[in-house]
């Protein structure tokens, strides 16, 4: 079970909530189609996170209207079924003995509840590790901006997609990867599978490593059968413990084709690991 905290710095606006938001029902599905989507920002005038979304927002949110508020006009809104809402949650899993601490970017539905954790949660993808610059991430902003309303759109139209694995659901898109092209930074790749050569003892398929200005053309220009990998994982001294997770997201048509997560050990380090590229191979 994971628990979690709006990510807002200089103070924290309700503490630690427990357990998971709640998934949507089919009306609260509806509610938000026909809301306006609030952006909040966090409270430092200097903040890269700010600046990021904004750009990300305005390039690629196209579902439904949309505008950027701060805290304390979230505290007004949150309860308004008018609104739905961006927001970074800061979120740790209670089996996890570590501590560890990872940002997650949510999209919420407004609604009159006692506790923030009680709002409807249209989406929720792992973002980064707390702590981590935001420009570290930031490249990667559109893609997920992107894939977070394709999954909108999917359980508007079914609802019953909706729920605790919806995000595991999605690798049933794996034999989709077949003929594209995965892009991955070598930080983000197991020291097994690190180089062409290695890859090639697990996987047939094609994996370029790159540069994140290479990913970043490629969310930018929708570039056709490239997909790209998103691998959130502990920085620093916490580098070797945790929670590693790890998407595969297409740069042109925002879908997941993959979705997996393992705990940190010496048999599988911080990175996409040569078992992911059976799975995917498979």
């Amino acid at each position: 079970m994971k628990k979690y905290l709006l990510f807002l710095p200089l103070f924290m606006l309700a503490g630690f909530l427990n357990g998971q938001a709640p998934f949507p029902s089919g009306e609260e599905i509806k509610q938000f189609g026909d809301s306006k989507t609030c952006v909040v920002l966090e409270e430092d005038l200097f903040s890269a996170y700010n600046v990021i979304i904004r750009d990300a927002m305005k390039q690629f949110w196209t579902i439904t209207p949309f505008e950027f508020i701060d805290v304390g006009e979230f505290n007004t809104r949150n309860t308004d079924k008018n609104y739905s809402f961006i927001v970074l949650t800061e979120t740790n899993y209670q089996k996890d003995k570590t501590g560890s601490v990872y940002k997650f970017i949510n999209l919420l539905q407004g609604k009159r509840v006692e506790k923030l954790g009680q709002m409807p949660e249209i989406c929720a993808v792992p973002l980064a590790y707390a702590g981590e610059d935001d420009v570290e991430y930031g490249y990667k902003l559109g893609a997920i901006l992107q894939f977070i309303q394709k999954h909108a759109r999917l359980i508007m139209e079914d609802p019953s997609k909706t729920g605790r694995k919806y995000l595991k659901y999605y690798n049933e898109n794996v034999p989709g990867l077949s003929g594209k092209t995965i892009l991955a930074m070598e930080k983000d790749l197991a020291p097994q599978i690190n180089s062409p050569e290695k890859i090639q003892a697990y996987y047939s398929g094609e994996i370029d490593i790159v540069s994140e200005d290479e990913i970043v053309k490629a969310i930018e220009n929708r570039s056709p059968g490239v997909v790209i990998l998103h691998k959130v994982g502990p920085e620093g001294e916490k580098s070797d413990m945790g929670y590693c997770f790890k998407m595969l997201i297409g740069a042109d048509d925002a879908e997941m084709y993959y979705y997996d997560m393992h705990t940190i050990s010496k048999a599988n380090p911080n990175g996409f690991l040569p078992a992911d590229l059976k799975r995917i191979g498979k």
